[in-house]
């Protein structure tokens, strides 16, 4: 990762007990998690944006993230972990039955061009690298969309099959990507799970 050094495996053990305590007291307690009383290393206190990935078996479960480095990398974990369980509108909110099902995954994401965002303007797609990069676009007047690094490679896509989805996740056409108007940006993250569901709560 470019002007960051990788998390080490501490940290991102660290990351995903944060997740997990903060997925366990919001869906238990109906409460946010303090993170303060955890160990955090200048690097969880860097600013930088993160997605926490909720998997119920092979299911996705839930997926939300931070695109803009505003708010240290603990916090953006923790949040994200609460937002994926209460509020992907894609799927009902997690339960208190659910919790020991549930495997999280985050994906850490690196810096970008400028100091507050992790994307990289893509100038020629010979850019893209799949399972290195994730993609983002957006059209002027219409919302984006952003597909995470492991997505192309977990379906073996290749680069002009991730550009298709890309779009199609934005609701924009298959071919938007080549458009004048479109801004197109690809992001890198350091990307770990726990290795079975609720593994982590009790290390």
């Amino acid at each position: 990762m470019e002007r960051a050094e990788r998390l080490t495996p501490e940290e991102e053990r660290l990351l995903l007990r944060i997740a997990r305590d903060a997925l366990t007291a919001h869906v238990r307690e109906g409460r946010t998690l303090s993170i303060e009383a955890y160990p955090l290393t200048d690097a969880l206190r860097e600013k930088r944006g993160a997605f926490v990935t909720l998997h119920a078996g092979r299911d996705l479960r839930g997926c939300i993230g931070s695109i803009v480095n505003r708010t240290p990398l603990a916090e953006a974990v923790r949040d994200n972990a609460i937002n994926a369980a209460a509020h992907d509108f894609r799927f009902a909110p997690v339960t208190a039955a659910e919790l020991s099902g549930i495997r999280i995954e985050i994906s850490a994401l690196a810096p970008g061009d400028a100091p507050e965002t992790p994307f990289k303007r893509v100038r020629d797609v010979s850019e893209i690298v799949i399972g290195r990069d994730g993609l983002y676009i957006e059209r002027p007047g219409s919302r984006g969309g952003l597909l995470l690094p492991q997505v192309a490679a977990e379906r073996g896509w290749s680069v002009e099959e991730f550009l298709r989805a890309v779009c199609q996740k934005a609701g924009y056409p298959e071919d938007a990507w080549s458009r004048a108007d479109a801004r197109l940006c690809r992001f890198s993250a350091q990307v770990f799970a726990e290795s079975s569901p609720s593994s982590e709560a009790a290390s």
